[in-house]
């Protein structure tokens, strides 16, 4: 299992993918806005997405983790 972490404090302002989705290598999976600035996350890997940690509107931390992949 590989985690999709936060790179910076902000809130989740949308999820393009759903648990059981494939997902590949700098795919966009989602964007926290922090400061009023969009802040793209993209998986570092390739994988099934098994779990969506989080929802929108929520607020995450540095290091807190947004999607668990598997192979």
């Amino acid at each position: 299992m590989k985690q999709l972490t936060a790179t910076m404090a902000g809130t989740v302002l949308n999820i393009r993918v759903s648990q059981g989705e494939s997902v590949s290598a700098g795919q966009m999976v989602m964007t926290l806005e922090s400061m009023k600035m969009e802040i793209p996350v993209e998986a570092e890997f390739s994988g099934q997405v098994e779990k969506v940690n989080v929802e929108v509107g929520s607020f995450v931390n540095e290091g807190d983790t947004l999607v668990t992949l598997g192979e």
